[in-house]
C-alpha cells in the first residue's frame, strides 16, 4: 500500500473541506458537501462557510433555512448540526441508534422513564405548534409527574426527528429556539431504512482518508470496520503504518501545496471528526482548544495545522479580534492573519465604525 505523509494527509482532508481555496457553489452544495456543520450555537455554522466559500453573505444561510433547503438538528454524536433537507431525511434512520443509546448517560435521573410512552405524547405535544425545549418538559411533566423533567426532555430530543424553527432573527435561530417535528417541516418522510454504507461513503469524500475508528468518532455509530471491509475502497497507510481508507476518486492534491490561513469556529468539525486528530492539530495544543468543559475554541490554521485561537468583540463601535498565537509568528503570517482576521471582523460586527486585529500577549 502506498505511504502517505502527514503534510498528504493533511492537505487531502482540506481540499475535502473546502479550506485549500474557497469554493464557489450555493449554500446548500456546501452544506451538502460537507455533510453538514456542527452547530452548537447557531453562528458556528455561519463563520464555517464564511471561511470556505467564496463571497458568502450572512443573507445566502438565511435564504436557505428559510426555504426548508437546510436544518439545524439533533445528529451526529447527538449533537446538533446543520444539515441539507435531504441529508436529513436520508440519514436521521441511520443514526437513531447512536441517539437512543444516549438515553444510557440519564443513568439515575431515568429511574420512571418509558421512552415509548414519552415519545407518543411528545409527539401529540409538538404536534399543535413549535414548542421550546422548557415548553416541553413542562407539558410532559403533567402527564409523568414522577418522572425526572431533564430526563423527559433529553428523551424527546433523542428519539423524535425535530428541527429547530427558525424565527429571522441574526444566525436565524434565538437562544432558546423552539423545535417542531422535521417530517411536517420538510414535507418528506425519513428514509425507512439505515444505510451507513452510503454514510461512510460521505464521509470518506469529506474527513478521508480515514480510519474505520473516525467515522466512529464522527458519526457516534460503533463497529464500523465491517461497513468499510464491505465496500470498494483504496486503502493507504500512514507514516506509522496504520491503514486509511479512501473513495477511489477523493482529491489528494501535492503535499507541498500552499495551505492558506483560516479562521475556524467553536466546534468546527474539522476538529471533531477523527479519533485521533493530528493531522489538524498537534497533541501539544489540544489542552488549549479542548476544554474541560466539553467547549471547542474558535481557531485559525496556519500552513494547514491550529496555530492559535481567536475571539470577536464588540465595544463602544469598536470591533476588535484577539488572536492568541501558540508560538511566535512570522511578519509574513502576521500580515496573511490579519487580513483574513479584518474580512471575518467585517462579517461578524458590520455594523462597527472601526475594525481592529491584534495579537495577545
Amino acid at each position: 500500500m502506498a505511504v502517505l505523509s502527514a503534510k498528504a494527509i493533511n492537505r487531502a482532508t482540506l481540499a475535502r473541506q473546502l479550506l485549500l481555496e474557497r469554493a464557489d457553489v450555493p449554500v446548500v452544495e456546501a452544506v451538502g458537501r460537507l455533510v453538514g456543520m456542527q452547530g452548537q450555537e447557531p453562528k458556528h455554522p455561519y463563520v464555517g462557510l464564511w471561511s470556505r466559500l467564496e463571497g458568502f453573505a450572512e443573507g445566502d444561510l438565511n435564504q436557505a433555512v428559510e426555504e426548508r433547503d437546510v436544518v439545524r438538528a439533533t445528529l451526529f454524536r447527538g449533537t446538533l448540526h446543520l444539515v441539507t433537507a435531504q441529508d436529513y431525511l436520508r440519514f436521521r434512520t441511520t443514526l437513531a441508534p447512536v441517539l437512543e443509546a444516549g438515553l444510557r448517560m440519564l443513568k439515575e435521573r431515568g429511574e420512571g422513564l418509558e421512552p415509548d410512552k414519552v415519545v407518543r405524547a411528545a409527539r401529540k405535544i409538538l404536534a399543535k405548534e413549535p414548542l421550546t425545549f422548557t415548553e416541553v418538559r413542562d407539558a410532559l411533566q403533567k402527564e409523568f409527574p414522577a418522572v425526572n423533567e431533564r430526563a423527559l426532555g433529553f428523551c424527546t430530543r433523542m428519539m423524535v426527528p425535530l428541527v429547530m424553527y427558525p424565527t429571522g432573527t441574526r444566525w436565524a435561530w434565538p437562544a432558546n429556539a423552539r423545535f417542531t417535528p422535521a417530517e411536517d417541516w420538510l414535507g418528506g418522510k425519513l428514509h425507512p431504512k439505515a444505510v451507513p454504507e452510503e454514510l461512510v461513503i460521505r464521509y470518506l469524500e469529506v474527513f478521508g482518508p480515514a480510519t474505520p475508528a473516525d467515522f466512529q468518532t464522527w458519526s457516534g455509530l460503533p463497529k464500523a470496520k465491517p461497513v468499510f471491509d464491505g465496500l470498494e475502497l483504496e486503502q493507504f497507510t500512514d507514516e506509522s503504518g496504520k491503514t486509511l481508507y479512501d473513495v477511489p476518486d477523493g482529491p489528494r492534491p501535492d503535499p507541498d501545496m500552499p495551505a492558506p490561513v483560516r479562521f475556524l469556529p467553536e466546534f468546527d468539525n474539522l476538529l471533531l471528526a477523527h479519533a485521533k486528530r493530528e493531522r489538524i492539530i498537534a497533541d501539544e495544543h489540544k489542552p488549549a482548544v479542548f476544554t474541560k468543559n466539553l467547549r471547542v475554541k474558535a481557531t485559525y490554521t496556519v500552513d494547514g495545522l491550529v496555530a492559535g485561537l481567536w475571539t470577536a468583540a464588540k465595544k463602544r463601535g469598536v470591533a476588535t479580534l484577539t488572536l492568541t498565537p501558540f508560538a511566535p509568528t512570522t511578519k509574513k503570517i502576521t500580515t496573511e492573519l490579519e487580513r483574513e482576521g479584518a474580512g471575518l471582523l467585517r462579517f461578524l460586527e458590520p455594523d462597527a465604525k472601526t475594525y481592529e486585529v491584534v495579537t495577545a500577549g
